[in-house]
């Protein structure tokens, strides 16, 4: 069950928890404070949404050379360190080498007398930073690198490069997990990825972006849209899971004509939670005297995205994928083939 991210008091006013690092106002004040208004205002009018993602770690000093490749886009670009040098293609492995990963591996030895396991570490952490478009690149690296310069300046070796090919700009951030004092490692929980999503969202800020980063639930998101994930799955044959519940949609779709999900009663108690939570935070700015804003949150809580399950959602991409397909096949169908015989007599 999806955990709540606000809290309801038994006595009072239901208020969001949509300030995890700026703690709400002191209990019975009653009053948001400055930035929680400011927070408020960009979640309601859909600010831009930072995002934040770990995407794995090499296990091998291979793996990461092989990591360190990819985000070159294999010497097409250069890469920039934590001692501000820009590297290029033919530098790279030395760059490897000089952060002596092999080292790494070796401190973390089982204790004398208890019997080895084959449990491997991450030798580096492999962080993406990024913004949805049209945010201008070069914003997204400057506070990419405040960031890598404010979590792991003097204590961690990283190295990063700045990525416009997709549609979203964004920075792929590899950060040696062990500590250059030898004294530990960095160890990356939710707790921690929420916090630097908010960082990264007032560094954002700082460069003059409308930036945000709020839980989904808060926002009436459960995960991302499923784009044509039949079209994917079955194009690259690459997800046998995605396949199989494909399969098991569209069979219950062809007996039924519907989607029925148990978790979607789940999802719904939470969305009303946070709808009552929103209202909450209406009321509260009634009082304060913020009465537009106050409006503006109503109207946010009454419109939010409608609930879906990952099973009701992958069922959706299917219908429009096949509609689709039907549109596309009716209108070829209906275009009846030009007569040019005539033109070649003009």
């Amino acid at each position: 069950m999806p955990r709540p991210m606000f809290g309801v008091p038994s006595v009072g006013e239901p208020f969001l928890d949509l300030f995890s690092a700026g703690r709400p106002a002191p209990h019975g004040s009653g009053r948001f404070t400055a930035a929680q208004i400011e927070q408020i205002q960009r979640t309601v009018r859909r600010a831009p949404e930072v995002m934040v993602k770990v995407t794995g770690g090499g296990q091998s000093v291979g793996a990461v050379r092989a990591h360190v490749s990819y985000i070159s886009q294999h010497g097409d670009l250069e890469i920039e360190t934590d001692e501000g040098q820009r590297v290029a293609h033919d530098a790279q492995k030395a760059l490897v080498k000089d952060w002596h990963l092999e080292l790494s591996a070796g401190q973390y030895r089982a204790p004398r007398g208890e019997q080895k396991t084959s449990r491997t570490i991450k030798l580096v952490h492999n962080i993406v930073l990024s913004m949805p478009a049209p945010t201008p690149p070069e914003k997204v690296l400057a506070a990419a690198k405040t960031f890598a310069r404010e979590k792991f300046g003097l204590k961690h070796r990283y190295a990063m490069a700045l990525h416009t090919h997709q549609q979203h700009p964004h920075v792929h951030l590899v950060v040696k997990a062990e500590r250059e004092d030898g004294r530990g490692r960095l160890h990356i929980d939710k707790a921690m990825l929420r916090e630097w999503r908010q960082d990264f969202a007032r560094m954002m800020r700082d460069q003059g972006i409308a930036a945000n980063a709020t839980p989904r639930a808060v926002r009436g998101q459960s995960k991302r849209a499923v784009r044509d994930a039949y079209y994917r799955a079955k194009g690259r044959q690459s997800s046998r899971a995605l396949r199989e519940q494909l399969q098991s949609v569209a069979t219950e779709l062809s007996k039924t004509g519907t989607i029925r999900d148990p978790a979607h009663s789940r999802l719904a108690e939470t969305r009303k939670a946070v709808v009552t939570g929103w209202m909450g935070v209406a009321a509260a700015l009634d009082v304060q005297g913020e009465i537009t804003l106050a409006g503006d949150v109503r109207y946010f809580a009454k419109h939010l995205p409608p609930v879906l399950t990952d099973r009701e959602r992958l069922a959706a991409s299917f219908i429009q994928h096949v509609q689709r397909n039907r549109a596309s096949d009716s209108a070829t169908k209906e275009s009846p083939t030009r007569d040019r015989s005539n033109e070649f007599a003009r």
